[in-house]
């Protein structure tokens, strides 16, 4: 037993703790690389988008992970915006203001957009349209992106940054040594209070995110059925 276990009797407890939390951390990123590949894959086969997926890698640090997936959801916004630019150059006032009026029927929407997309891709399906305005008219996926962009860039800058994703077994150690330093009770508590924090607001944020990319990519399953 270390001479901190021995000095600090609840060292061990708060030490399976971080790992708990560390595991939680990494689960719920996952997810979101996999929430964030679907509807990246939906945006390439239906709006001729070329932004590649991204892959979960055990071997960079948390902080690099959160980097990579911010990196494409600011490109997904980046397409959304391009999609909106598109939309007002080649639409009549009127039409454009159409896309945003909540009182608007969406199957008219539809058909606006895929007139615009039968204009830049020579030719345009019912499900691009659909998609697209799906996107323009969410406000809950936009602030959702957003909101777990700033959650992920904080997780990034914070303690636990540059700890490796991979826990198994020396990660233990490596997670101990890159946010501690030294075993001491009072850094336990912070590490701990610190992961709980970032932690919850890392899952609220990408519950949301979950379910908005859900509302996309199901409205497509049901529409190529």
């Amino acid at each position: 037993m270390a001479l901190s276990d021995l000095l600090y009797p609840d060292n061990p407890k708060r030490k399976q703790e971080l790992i708990h939390l560390h595991q939680e951390l990494l689960d719920c990123m996952s997810t979101n690389f996999h929430a964030t590949n679907e509807l990246v894959g939906v945006l390439n086969k239906h709006l001729g988008c070329t932004i590649t997926p991204i892959e979960m890698r055990e071997s960079s640090t948390v902080k690099e992970n959160c980097e990579t997936i911010i990196q494409v959801m600011s490109e997904i916004q980046h397409q959304v915006q391009k999609i909106d630019s598109d939309m007002k150059e080649k639409l009549e006032p009127v039409l454009y203001q159409k896309l945003y009026d909540i009182k608007e029927p969406e199957l008219e929407k539809i058909a606006i957009a895929q007139r615009v997309f039968s204009i830049i891709f020579g030719e345009a399906t019912s499900t691009a349209a659909m998609v697209a305005i799906k996107l323009l008219g969410s406000n809950h996926l936009t602030l959702t992106v957003s909101k777990l962009i700033g959650v992920l860039a904080q997780i990034g800058a914070s303690v636990l940054g540059g700890v490796s994703i991979t826990i198994i077994g020396l990660g233990l150690e490596m997670i101990l040594h890159a946010i501690l330093g030294a075993v001491e009770r009072s850094q336990l508590l912070t590490a701990v209070r610190s992961y709980e924090k970032h932690l919850a607001e890392f899952k609220a944020a990408s519950e949301k995110y979950q379910r908005a990319i859900h509302e996309v990519t199901s409205l497509v399953r049901r529409q190529v059925q």
